[in-house]
């Protein structure tokens, strides 16, 4: 039975209301005691929604970092997402690009969702293109390992090596 509850615990969703996200949001910048930090990442879902609105309101927000994929589709999104952060006074520190290729087994890279569409929206937008992802299956299993793929050797991992590479393009925090 106790197998049965766990699979039904996570199967349940979490279904909050906007200000129940923005309670959350509110209690987990303002409640907790971070210490110093250089930088405190929020990962929040894609769009202008009531988490980004409310976080980017309610908090003193340094900057943005822009995730997306390099298709045209994704990039209209991220372009809403810039405008949105310009409106409420926070600044874009840079983009970075997810699903930039896959690299077979032989080294051949394949471009599945476009190639240079983060390069050019950098660009565009006058930011830094702070580092390009591809796509890999190991970086899945590590992650549902729950062993962050960032802390691994980045001589043996393009991956780490791509994330280390986006932390050292951001600027360094006055203060």
């Amino acid at each position: 039975a106790s197998d049965v509850y766990k699979r039904q615990d996570v199967d349940t969703p979490a279904i909050w209301r906007g200000p129940m996200v923005m309670k959350a949001l509110e209690q987990m910048y303002n409640g907790v005691e971070w210490g110093k930090l250089d930088y405190l990442i929020v990962d929040l879902p894609p769009g202008t929604g009531d988490a980004q609105l409310s976080l980017a309101q309610s908090s003193k927000l340094s900057g943005s970092i822009i995730v997306s994929t390099p298709q045209d589709v994704a990039l209209i999104d991220a372009r809403k997402a810039i405008s949105m952060f310009a409106k409420v006074n926070v600044g874009l520190l840079g983009l970075l690009e997810n699903m930039s290729w896959f690299e077979c087994e032989h080294g051949t890279r394949y471009h599945l969702f476009g190639k240079g569409g983060g390069q050019r929206e950098a660009e565009l937008m006058g930011v830094p293109l702070l580092a390009q992802i591809p796509i890999d299956p190991g970086t899945r299993e590590r992650c549902d390992e729950g062993e962050p793929v960032a802390l691994l050797d980045p001589v043996k991992s393009p991956i780490s090596a791509a994330f280390r590479q986006a932390a050292e393009a951001l600027p360094v925090p006055s203060g």
